[in-house]
């Protein structure tokens, strides 16, 4: 029939993945700058609050970018 094997691999992979996500999501709350850069856009009114961090998401990008670039290149 067929090997679950590769399935195994991926389900671990993924799992380690989810771990990391994890682990960077706790330690976000503890860096000060996080979410507080030039750009990010924050809207309050009385009932409703907006927030949409475009400067952090750009940040993030190019973080990861150069990242997986010299992970890429073996």
């Amino acid at each position: 029939m067929f090997e679950l094997n590769p399935l195994g691999k991926m389900l671990i992979f993924f799992g380690a993945i989810l771990i990391l996500i994890g682990g960077a999501l706790l330690l976000a709350g503890k860096v000060p700058w996080i979410g507080r850069l030039p750009g990010d856009i924050f809207i309050q009114r009385k009932n409703f609050s907006f927030y949409f961090p475009i400067a952090t998401s750009i940040i993030i990008s190019i973080i990861l970018t150069l990242i997986f670039s010299l992970l890429g290149r073996r």
